[in-house]
């Protein structure tokens, strides 16, 4: 059988972009045709100056915004990344497979780091490695497929380097996995720049639809969305990002085809209305399983618990069989 695995990083608020880029297909289709697994990738957090609280708190609700999107853990698996030690512990051994150079080439790495310095701060050496890191996440369960968005499909290329070079030195040990994306609606843009990511850690909101928004605070952010030059509504990427970010989200909730969409409407207005209450349908759902759960919190450590327990269970063989190809000794 197919086995997925794919991350959440809790980093900022879920958003509009992280439902329709993944979560949703986790739900709606990824869950029931394999053998699944979807994570909190906490560990990955740590890479940029973080209040821990905060991280603890966030990657609760992340898990918890899962659940009430969809994923049932009597079909698939729910964790959190550092209740799991062998991803620590097979991350290490494939950073003695990387290299330096296929680090730093990295998009994110180069974009950040620079971030980072012109803030005045210190680049962390793990904001250099998390690939291995996510790579490690991934290899670990012998996956098949990884759902990512167009950001993090580099980040799989090097996964699948790091499997095959390990397999040619020390011998078949990693499944070579291969990235997955949806065809609509994989980089939802921010509402406000819409030639930026809509991000959950971005610092200015008013572009951002969060999952648990309220109603009318999604409707107005999208009410308020940036569009384009002209009156005419047409999905074109380059020539009007802004009209081809609302088609590709009512697109995405409706399951049609964004440029087939755009031939319906002969204002920008009338599309934000539709888009507007296409994302609020979406959403209340979310948020009130969401509410429904916070209120059960016993429910949701057990889901976790068992998740983690269930998920190191895959990936030990593994990890201890990457452990004596390379030479070392497992314990125990």
């Amino acid at each position: 059988m197919t086995r997925i695995f794919s991350g959440v990083k809790p980093t900022g608020h879920l958003t509009l972009g992280n439902c329709l880029g993944a979560v949703r297909r986790w739900a709606e289709d990824d869950q029931h045709r394999a053998d699944a697994l979807f994570c909190v990738v906490d560990l990955h957090a740590l890479t940029v100056e973080h209040d821990p609280a905060r991280v603890r708190r966030l990657s609760r609700q992340a898990a918890t915004l899962l659940l009430a999107a969809g994923l049932n853990p009597a079909v698939c698996t729910v964790f959190v990344q550092s209740q799991v030690d062998e991803h620590v512990r097979l991350a290490y051994v494939l950073e003695c497979t990387a290299t330096d150079g296929e680090l730093r080439r990295m998009i994110q790495y180069k974009e950040k780091s620079a971030q980072a310095r012109a803030a005045g701060d210190g680049v962390r050496l793990s904001l250099l490695t998390y690939p291995v890191l996510m790579a490690a996440d991934i290899l670990a369960y012998g996956t098949d497929e990884v759902p990512v968005g167009d950001d993090q499909t580099q980040h799989v290329e090097l996964t699948r380097d790091l499997a095959v070079r390990f397999n040619q030195r020390y011998g078949h040990t990693f499944v070579v996995p291969r990235a997955t994306r949806p065809v609509v609606a994989a980089r939802v843009m921010d509402l406000q720049d819409p030639t930026s990511k809509m991000g959950k850690s971005h610092a200015a909101t008013a572009g951002i639809v969060y999952l648990l928004d309220e109603p009318e605070v999604a409707r107005k952010k999208i009410m308020r969305a940036v569009t384009d030059s002209g009156s005419e509504v047409e999905y074109d990427r380059e020539a009007k990002p802004g009209v081809a970010n609302l088609l590709d989200v009512l697109a995405a909730c409706e399951g049609g085809d964004p440029a087939e969409l755009a031939g319906a409407y002969a204002s920008y207005g009338a599309l934000k209305k539709d888009t507007a209450d296409a994302v609020v349908e979406l959403l209340c759902p979310v948020r009130e399983r969401h509410a429904a759960l916070t209120a059960d919190p016993a429910y949701v450590d057990r889901v976790l618990k068992e998740g983690a327990e269930r998920a190191r269970g895959m990936a030990r063989p593994r990890v201890d069989a990457a452990y004596r190809a390379i030479g070392l000794r497992p314990a125990g």
